[in-house]
């Protein structure tokens, strides 16, 4: 399976794909899961100085989801797995890898993917953590299209999920108002010839890394020095994450679709990360999407992270929004810095659709295989 450097209209270079692979890749079944809890910006004003017209013109979020109790990320991402699960119709034995994109985990081990796989069933599933923020479902889509492609896997399960209502400074109104928690599921699934996720486009800035920052709250050996106190909530430059994200969304997407050989006129859905809504607003101005194309819920459950993709995906595929033989673009970015964009046609009927909708989207299935 080689591969080719190739170079965009304007001679930049760009990401090589997969030339030729005997495997094909779609997705065969989507889920979230969010916490019971719900945290409305009045609720907010309660801890800090805001207001609810202050954050709505700010962020565009009216609530989030929070978790309560002993509900941690693993919770999550379980019941976001099972869900995917349903969608597909098939049992946790299929699932032969599994991906889960956390930077909040309960525990540094066992990995969350570790406690996904026994919860499921997926006796036959090896599978990683990964940490890259808001920007890790779209890089597990990446991943899982390689283990695919390559024959070494069949069904990836990859999840996205966080939790970072225990990182937040609640005292704090610049970010406490921005973040909810959740988890959102994707099943990929190898087929034969057709490939139905048409390209990829990944990077990371490493250099601009400290203006979005978790730090770990760890000590040093009493036999040495002790490391210098670091503030372990978050820690946003919202300037300058605006200014980064605005600045190479836009780009990547122009070139991923050019990768696909498609225009923006080709496709249905834009589903960015859900981060802030004058961020989204500013890329769908330079993309030209027009405001029917862009699928956005932060407004419900804010800014979850890892999560924000599949969390709108699920949506919209049970609403019906989204149907056989629609071509999607998804776009995360975050802290790293880092950015990911996929291009896909969406190919599923989902199962847990009632039979009436069900049998509507199926028609659309004519189109697509």
């Amino acid at each position: 399976m080689a591969t080719e450097k190739t170079t965009d209209t304007n001679g930049k270079y760009k990401h090589p794909q997969l030339a030729s692979s005997p495997f094909g890749v779609e997705m065969i079944g989507i889920g979230s899961c969010v916490p019971d809890s719900v945290v409305t910006n009045d609720d907010i004003a309660t801890l800090v100085e805001t207001s609810n017209d202050w954050i709505v013109t700010r962020t565009g979020i009216e609530e989030r989801r929070v978790v309560s109790g002993d509900l941690g990320v693993a919770d999550l991402a379980i019941g976001a797995a099972r869900e995917a699960l349903l969608s597909a119709g098939i049992d946790g034995s299929e699932i032969d890898f599994i991906i889960c994109a956390t930077s909040t985990p309960d525990t540094i081990y066992p990995a969350t993917s570790c406690q996904v796989q026994n919860a499921i069933g997926a006796k036959n599933a090896a599978g990683f953590d990964m940490a890259l923020a808001c920007t890790g479902f779209a890089m597990g889509l990446v991943i899982a299209q390689q283990f695919i492609r390559t024959g070494m896997r069949k069904k990836v399960l990859v999840i996205g999920a966080d939790v970072h209502s225990h990182y937040t400074d609640w005292t704090d109104r610049n970010t406490c108002i921005l973040f909810g928690d959740g988890a959102g599921a994707a099943i990929l699934s190898a087929t034969e010839g057709t490939d139905y996720f048409h390209a990829n486009d990944l990077h990371l800035d490493g250099s601009k890394g400290m203006e979005l920052t978790l730090y770990t709250n760890t000590e040093n050996c009493p036999l040495v020095d002790p490391k210098t106190p670091v503030n372990t909530y978050v820690y946003m430059n919202g300037r300058e994450v605006f200014k980064f994200a605005v600045g190479v969304v836009p780009e990547s997407i122009r070139l991923v679709l050019d990768q696909a050989d498609m225009t923006m006129d080709d496709v249905d859905y834009v589903i960015l990360h859900q981060a802030n809504i004058r961020i989204m607003q500013a890329m769908s101005e330079k993309l030209g999407i027009p405001e029917e194309k862009l699928i956005v819920n932060l407004q419900r459950y804010g800014n979850t992270s890892a999560a924000t993709i599949p969390i709108a995906l699920n949506e919209a595929v049970l609403s019906g929004r989204i149907k056989p033989g629609d071509k999607l673009v998804t776009c995360g970015f975050g802290a790293g810095l880092a950015w990911v964009s996929n291009v896909f046609t969406w190919t599923h009927v989902d199962q847990r659709l009632p039979e009436d909708l069900k049998a509507k989207v199926s028609k659309n299935l004519e189109k697509v295989k």
